[in-house]
């Protein structure tokens, strides 16, 4: 019983992780694309 219950809890908190770290992950890809491309135009 316990051990359903931290289960759903456990898929509960990695789905409210993934959706709180995708904005932050696309900014990252969007800079780190920025700053690569920079780079590659400099060399």
């Amino acid at each position: 019983m316990f051990r359903a219950i931290a289960d759903v809890l456990r898929q509960i908190g990695s789905a409210v992780a993934t959706v709180v770290t995708l904005p932050f992950r696309a900014l990252a890809r969007l800079f780190g694309g920025a700053s690569g491309a920079t780079r590659r135009r400099r060399a």
